[in-house]
């Protein structure tokens, strides 16, 4: 699995600090000293992309909207088609509570 070559001591301290936030003002707080802004909004541009992706809009579309580059689009859907399912079952959690 792909995933494995990430596994490590750190990453698992990154997820444990991430799992154990309580709400979105604490994501808010403990994103904002972990990653500078641009990167904050690298990776929600990201989800969206996915989200745009899965509801089939075009390249050109998501361009537009979340002016993320063609090369991004292209990474996330390889991701969906080919990835760990990651976007998929963390985008139907999402929109599950919505």
């Amino acid at each position: 699995m792909q995933i494995d070559k990430l596994r490590g001591k750190e990453l698992d301290q990154l997820f444990q600090a991430v799992l154990s936030l309580r709400d979105m003002e604490e994501c808010y707080r403990f994103f904002d000293d972990l990653c500078t802004v641009n990167e904050i909004q690298s990776l929600a541009q990201r989800l969206e992309v996915a989200r745009m992706l899965q509801e089939g809009k075009t390249y050109h579309k998501i361009e537009t909207e979340t002016g993320a580059s063609t090369a991004t689009i292209s990474r996330v859907k390889r991701c969906l088609n080919y990835g760990n399912d990651g976007y998929a079952f963390v985008l139907n959690r999402v929109y599950e509570k919505e």
